[in-house]
């Protein structure tokens, strides 16, 4: 779920008021045009409101790099215990630069065509270390609606249950790749009133079925449009944490989201104006 700037849980576009909210204080100190920028920030905030959450939502999650840590063995195990290891207690000054919250994981990608022209019998596996974005957008407009921030080696899963599900949208379906595909999600959406669109995954040890295999395709032209966003995000303004712990880098992963739906609002605005 979407965090302001003050930490109250919002969503879009309730996060362009928190943003105006800690502005507004310094307008005057900053500006000469102080109450033009606080009525422009103003008419933004319901321009944006006017782009209603429709058609149903999408879910997806992506990984976000840290620096890398350099511990020992010992210290990485009190981490994922949750401890402070005891050679950092009394060292303030190392304590204040090791981020305790990131964690590593793997990221599978797939394998390229060899130089003979085989493909590779596997796919790749590349170590990560880092935090994972989990966000919700609205089919209709591809504005981020929720989103959620944890270390890297987080299940994507079991943050549907964790506030991603966007109940305002005017449409009850939700797309989501197979990582998303549990029992515990399935029972919780048909309770929330939601219809699950969510892959299916493939049998064990067997063939995908034909039936479900189009069914996946079908879903699939409508999921990847998650893709575009944080493709957006990457490309546009180099989504990287460079702070230390999970407290700023939800701020900073925060931000990026708010930017992002910024510029889909611009963009929008900018085709509306040309229709």
């Amino acid at each position: 779920m979407g965090t302001a700037l003050g930490g109250q849980q919002v969503g879009w576009p309730g996060e362009i008021a928190a943003v105006r909210y800690w502005y507004e204080p310094h307008l005057e100190r900053l500006h000469e045009d102080a109450s033009t920028r606080l009525a422009d920030l103003v008419q933004l905030e319901q321009i944006a409101g006017g782009y209603l959450p429709m058609s149903g939502q999408i879910l997806d999650a992506t990984l976000v790099a840290a620096p890398k840590q350099r511990n020992t063995n010992a210290e990485k195990a009190d981490l994922r215990e949750g401890r402070i290891p005891e050679d950092w207690q009394d060292k303030p000054s190392k304590l204040s630069h090791k981020d305790r919250h990131a964690r590593w994981t793997l990221k599978f990608t797939k394998a390229k065509r060899q130089d003979d022209g085989t493909m590779p019998s596997s796919d790749l596996a590349i170590p990560f270390f880092g935090y994972k974005s989990h966000v919700s957008i609205d089919r209709k407009y591809r504005f981020i609606r929720k989103w959620k921030t944890t270390h890297a080696a987080a299940s994507d899963g079991a943050r549907l249950r964790e506030g991603l599900l966007d109940k305002t949208n005017t449409a009850s379906s939700v797309w989501a790749d197979t990582a998303y595909r549990s029992k515990a999600n399935e029972d919780f959406m048909e309770k929330q009133g939601f219809v699950s669109k969510v892959h299916r995954k493939k049998p064990h040890l067997k063939p995908m079925p034909r039936h479900i295999q189009k069914s996946n395709a079908g879903k699939s032209v409508i999921r990847s449009r998650v893709e575009h966003v944080f493709a957006d995000q990457k490309s546009q303004t180099g989504l990287f944490v460079r702070t230390v712990g999970i407290s700023r880098a939800t701020m900073r992963i925060g931000l990026a989201n708010i930017v992002y739906n910024m510029r889909r609002l611009l963009f929008l605005e900018r085709l509306n104006a040309s229709a």
